[in-house]
């Protein structure tokens, strides 16, 4: 969906173009940002800057705060990651903002993350599942992360390990993110996340050193 902006001169701007411009601090413009959050959670598109103007607009216009869209931002966020923007937004948040619990809630779920306990996360999720269920993808976007983490931490991982960790998901579900990350099966029980190879490249590393770059030198050690 187009989300246009209406200047006071009659003319109209997409929102990447106000949002490049002193326009992206009028308050009259808020309404359309928000609507494009909520888009965003709906078909599972992002603008961060569109949403870090959102909550700047926040800062500035307190009375016209709306903590639905908050959530759905910084729900928003936890879908980047490991990208630093939930850091990012969370700096932007008013005290009020901050004292609100499903925005602990949320600050919660994103530390429980970022320490990679996602079993924790996972169960967390499960008891707090009806403030996502509007934002199209977000498991998905949870387990590309997590994938992220395998990825660079594992060789090998048991099969029921990775389960786990990808919030016990079916086995039909594991075998596609196991295609979709280009693993591979090793027997019955163990996924190959990365040969040691795969990991250490090693480089010739060739030094050529000029004579008259250090001739001045070796006559200075005479």
């Amino acid at each position: 969906m187009s989300h246009l902006v209406k200047m006071e001169n009659g003319q109209s701007q997409t929102i990447q173009e106000m949002l490049g411009c002193i326009e992206r601090y009028n308050p009259d413009h808020l309404k359309i940002l928000e609507s494009y959050v909520q888009d965003q959670a709906k078909n599972n598109s992002y603008d961060l800057e569109a949403n870090l103007a959102v909550l700047k607009l926040y800062q500035f216009n307190p009375h016209m705060l709306n903590f639905d869209i908050t959530y759905t931002i910084l729900l928003k966020c936890l879908t980047n990651l490991p990208h630093t923007d939930f850091v990012m937004a969370k700096c932007l948040l008013l005290p009020q903002q901050m004292k609100d619990e499903n925005v602990q809630t949320i600050i919660d779920l994103a530390d429980i993350l970022e320490r990679a306990d996602f079993t924790l996360f996972w169960q967390r999720a499960e008891v707090n599942r009806t403030m996502f269920r509007h934002i199209t993808g977000f498991h998905d976007s949870i387990r590309k992360f997590v994938s992220h983490v395998v990825g660079t931490t594992f060789q090998t991982i048991k099969k029921d390990l990775l389960k786990e960790l990808l919030g016990g998901i079916e086995e039909s579900t594991l075998e596609s993110w196991i295609k979709r990350n280009g693993w591979k099966h090793q027997g019955q029980n163990l996924v190959v996340v990365a040969t040691q190879d795969d990991k250490i490249k090693t480089k010739n590393i060739t030094e050529k050193i000029e004579f008259d770059n250090v001739g001045a030198l070796m006559a200075q050690c005479i």
